[in-house]
């Protein structure tokens, strides 16, 4: 836990004493909070969703297309026409009441599935125009196929993108269509929206050149000033930063009312059992509470919350959840209609099948950011025996590049292709020794926010120890697979490595592979290609936790 956390991640009675709001759990696990505040009588409710993903269609269990059979079965969720009808349909339920609200998304629409693959993000953007949204902050992988494939999607979206700390040079593809902040109206009351991406964008995804990213409190920090200066003072962040991240915004940041938020896949709720509460309170600078939603990713769930706003735009009061998206929810027709016609170019590629699985293979965000996870051991040896003769010794994955599991049975490159969309290639390098474990130092110190770049490996194992400080020496007892078995480390010896153009040039933080990288060389084969001839070729495959990271 961070010094951060241990300060401010506040309980539920922790917050009633710190900020004098009195909270409670009522039916279906509903959060509320009241203070002593007065209010205006003004209340919004707030519909949200974050991290799609490009679930178009419905997804299964393991947050992949939903087999036939669970579909028959009643086993699938999300997907865009599932989501259509639950919003439709709170919505209708707030207008009977007479409730004003607002829909959002924080973010990452963009990568995932072959429809990100196959139309670039404008099938996403289809998706949301048809649903209807009032605003969108961008998601780092909004960047991933560069500013001229983002301006692209930008131009077909019948709403606005607003995301401050983004700033597109004069004469970028990008400059002028992302919106700084926005004004929305409703019931006669104005409501500023505030987006802010994550500067990681710029090693975590492809922004280009003439795309910069401003630290996200010192923008807030100017613009929340700025809005209140303007008589605007009920301010909301629809940010793509990470739910700590948006912690340390609300505890540093006065005059925000509350956070919607992206990027870190929190799964946020009061009904099921491991979730982070919903919502998460942070006390302000000035002691007034700010709630914080998330609603995991996928489209899996959507959030809604109501909040009442007192004369200085703090939220006085507020009650929500997160909704899972089941079959209790039946896929609007329209919208199914719309898919429809964007399968036949993807449908022939995603069902061909690749190989026989004997078990499943986990390849869970919380398993593969954390720690030794079968789809990484799986992926790794795939990279590592796809070089196999080239006297490479080492693999190394990022657990982030890793999107799904996979179930037991016939698998096709469509599964295949949805734990691995990024069309990343094979890329060979040498290190020293020293660099190696530089970069598993590295790469292990976002544990706590669930970093992306955390290593999965083959040829190596090492020793893991969570409890001491990031860059204080997590990792030790590095080990290499040598000739006759396991070696310790040789700092100053260099060794072959196996790793993706990703991280090859830095990405996800990796500096020491780009700058300490000898002989490098891009394969330009698709990982996704590698990990299906691997699997083919090992059929049926079980995959396995061997113990090549110790905790």
């Amino acid at each position: 836990m961070t010094e951060f956390s241990k300060h401010n991640a506040l309980s539920r009675r922790g917050f009633m004493t710190l900020a004098g709001a009195t909270l409670a759990l009522t039916g279906a696990g509903k959060f509320t909070m009241t203070t002593a505040q007065a209010g205006t009588g003004f209340s919004l409710a707030l519909l949200h969703i974050n991290d799609m993903h490009s679930r178009i269609d419905q997804i299964s269990r393991f947050n992949t297309n939903c087999s036939p059979s669970d579909a028959e079965e009643d086993n699938c969720f999300g997907g865009a026409a599932r989501l259509a009808t639950a919003i439709r349909g709170r919505r209708e339920a707030l207008d009977a009441d007479g409730m004003p609200h607002i829909t959002l998304d924080a973010g990452d629409q963009s990568q995932g599935t072959l429809y990100y693959t196959t139309y670039g993000g404008r099938a996403e953007v289809q998706m949301m125009n048809a649903i209807g949204f009032d605003a969108m902050t961008l998601g780092n992988h909004e960047f991933n196929r560069g500013p001229e494939s983002l301006s692209e999607m930008l131009d077909l979206a019948e709403f606005p993108i607003v995301s401050g700390n983004v700033q597109a040079a004069s004469g970028s593809p990008l400059d002028g269509k992302i919106a700084d902040h926005l004004i929305i109206a409703r019931d006669g009351e104005r409501i500023g929206i505030l987006g802010v991406t994550t500067p990681d964008t710029v090693f975590l995804s492809s922004p280009g050149d003439d795309v910069t990213f401003q630290d996200d409190i010192e923008y807030l920090t100017e613009a929340v000033a700025r809005l209140q200066a303007e008589g605007v003072n009920k301010i909301l962040v629809l940010s793509h930063v990470g739910y700590v991240r948006d912690r340390e915004i609300a505890a540093q940041v006065d005059g925000i009312s509350a956070i919607i938020g992206g990027h870190s896949h929190t799964l946020m709720s009061n009904s099921v059992d491991g979730a982070v509460e919903y919502a998460g309170l942070v006390e302000s600078p000035s002691g007034r509470p700010v709630p914080i939603m998330q609603a995991f990713a996928f489209s899996r769930f959507l959030g809604e919350v109501a909040l009442e706003f007192g004369e200085d735009g703090a939220v006085i009061s507020a009650s929500g959840d997160t909704i899972l998206l089941d079959a209790a929810f039946e896929p609007a027709e329209d919208i199914e209609a719309l898919i429809e016609p964007l399968r036949g170019p993807i449908e022939e590629l995603t069902q061909r099948p690749v190989a026989e699985l004997a078990t499943g293979i986990d390849g869970r965000r919380e398993s593969c950011r954390a720690m030794e996870c079968e789809m990484g051991n799986t992926v790794a040896d795939s990279m590592l025996a796809e070089v196999a003769d080239q006297g490479i010794r080492i693999a190394l994955a990022n657990g982030g590049g890793l999107r799904a599991s996979m179930g037991e049975g016939t698998i096709t490159l469509g599964d295949v292709l949805t734990v691995l969309p990024f069309q990343n290639t094979l890329y060979t390098l040498e290190v020293t020794g020293e660099t190696l474990v530089a970069a598993l130092e590295h790469g292990v110190n976002g544990v706590e926010e669930g970093a992306g770049r955390f290593p999965q490996v083959a040829g190596l194992r090492f020793r893991l120890d969570l409890s001491v400080a990031p860059n204080e020496g997590r990792v030790s007892e590095v080990e290499v697979m040598g000739e006759d078995g396991w070696e310790p480390v040789d700092p100053g010896a260099t060794y072959g490595l196996v790793t993706n153009n990703f991280l090859a040039g830095g990405g996800d933080g990796y500096a020491m592979l780009r700058e300490g990288g000898m002989n490098g060389y891009d394969t330009a084969i698709d990982l996704a290609e590698v990990l299906a001839r691997f699997l083919s070729e090992n059929e049926p495959f079980a995959s396995e936790i061997d113990g090549r990271i110790l905790q």
